[in-house]
This record gives C-alpha cells, structure tokens and sequence, in this order.
C-alpha cells in the first residue's frame, strides 16, 4: 500500500473524529447560563410593587425597587407599571440592614464597614396564588469611612446602590432558575 495514501487515510479519519466528537462534547454538557430560564408558571408580565421598608434607612425601598425593575427590563422582561396588567406581582419586604465595621485603624477609629440588607420576596399570580416565593435573601458591600461624616455617608449611599443592584440580579437569577 502506498504511503501517502496511508497518511491520507489516517489524516481525514483523525477530522472525521474531531467533528464528531466535539459536537457532544458541548451539547452533552447541559451548561445554560444562569437566569436564562422562564419565570414561574408561563409569566410573560410582571409589576414590581415599592418594596415595604422595616428599616431606618430612609429611601432604601426605592432604591432596592429600582434595582429590580432595571435589573427585568436589562435582561428583556415586560415590566408593567399597573399591577393589573401585568400576569403576577412581585413585592417585598426589606427586613433588616446590618450595618458592621470590618477594618479598624485604632479601638474607635473603623477604616471600613459592611452594609447588608435582607429582604423577603413573593411573586403572587393574577388569580391572588403565591408562584414563588424567597425568605432572607441578602447582599451585602463594603464602603471606605472617611473622617468626614458627610463623606462617609456618601460612601454609604454609593455602597447600597450597588448592593442593590447585586441584589437585583440575585433575585432575577433565582426567580429564573427553572428547577
């Protein structure tokens, strides 16, 4: 038998390999990305009602509200501002804010905090069914103390939009799992 044909041989039956093999390599895996599923039970609409805020923060529902009606429109979600538009209504509780120092210069000097905010979550249907539903869901972010208190607040307020919006897309991806 002549070499090269040999070599041929072996050479197209190595790519006939690759091509099948490949192939169910990555539809074997079953990877999707996370929040890429439905909402619960066929939802197409959803109105996201001003969360109930049981903390001393003042604006916190607002902010944490916000976060989530972005956090839908973001991800192509039909978010309706009346609630009986829309196929469920997400509310929520905010619970609790825990404010916690995580880096001290001296006994009562801190250099950096924690803010964490808990919130309790329910998607209720159109006919008034729960659909879902999510207890002590938490986020939570660190801000820098300055020794102006002004500035330190500051610092605070920018900490909790972004924990907001962490917050946010936990509970998207959670909401959307498809388990």
């Amino acid at each position: 038998m002549n070499l090269k044909a040999i070599t041929a041989f072996f050479y197209h039956q190595k790519y006939i390999w690759a091509v099948i093999i490949i192939p169910l390599f990555f539809s074997a895996c079953g990877y999707r990305f996370s929040g890429s599923g439905n909402l619960p039970g066929g939802i197409q609409t959803i109105a996201i009602e001003i969360f109930e805020n049981r903390t001393p923060e003042t604006g916190l529902e607002n902010t944490i509200t916000n976060g989530l009606i972005y956090e839908f429109t973001r991800k192509g979600r039909s978010v309706q501002k009346n609630s009986k538009q829309a196929d469920a209504v997400l509310t929520g509780v905010i619970a609790s804010e825990r404010i916690t120092t995580i880096s001290r210069q001296a006994q009562q000097s801190p250099l950096a905090r924690r803010v964490e905010i808990i919130v309790n979550l329910k998607l209720t249907g159109s006919g008034g069914g729960v659909k879902w539903s999510a207890s002590g869901v938490s986020e939570f972010q660190e801000y820098n103390v300055a020794t102006d208190k002004q500035a330190t607040e500051i610092n605070k307020r920018q900490a909790i939009e972004t924990l907001s919006k962490k917050l946010a897309e936990k509970v998207y991806n959670r909401l959307t799992e498809d388990f």
